[in-house]
């Protein structure tokens, strides 16, 4: 996690400069996102929360499916992982959210992707959503880089709206 704080750091600081708030979807990675938000002094003025989905049951449990449109999307693609995190901002009613998926490893995705793949998205004021491939399998090295894609894509979604 280490390695995401000065990420982090820059997330927070734009995020309470603009009285913004955000939500984390996270899967692969673990959880790792939101530790580096929260692990920011004066976490609570701009982090609402975060899931970490794990499985496809826990995803029907957890996430509200009418906020949700992923007829016809393929899951691990980046349209996928947008809707994702476009119905998670619907559901948590706020400035941002991102969405993340993948196959941190050393086995590959059962979608098919092989490990090293993943999906990150942002939605706000600015929405993006691009595929990362690390091109390794060891486990922990991805998903300190699915991590850092997803802190890297939200902070130049940020600033692309400011």
């Amino acid at each position: 996690m280490e390695t995401l704080l000065p990420l982090a750091q820059k997330v927070a600081d734009l995020l309470k400069s603009r009285g913004e708030l955000i939500a984390i979807g996270e899967s692969a990675g673990g959880g790792l996102v939101s530790a580096a938000l929260i692990a920011q002094p004066g976490a609570s003025a701009f982090f609402l929360g975060g899931t970490v989905i794990y499985t496809p049951q826990a995803g029907r449990a957890i996430r509200d499916r009418t906020t949700l449109n992923l007829k016809d999307l393929e899951p691990l693609t980046p349209a996928f992982a947008q809707e994702l995190a476009d119905g998670y901002r619907r559901q948590m009613q706020c400035d941002w959210t991102t969405s993340e998926m993948g196959a941190a490893g050393p086995a590959g995705s059962p979608y098919g992707p092989k490990p090293g793949t993943a999906v990150v998205a942002v939605s706000g004021p600015v929405s993006k959503a691009r595929m990362v491939e690390t091109g390794t399998d060891i486990r922990i090295d991805n998903m300190r880089a699915f991590g850092r894609a997803q802190l890297e894509l939200l902070i130049e979604c940020l600033e692309e709206a400011a």
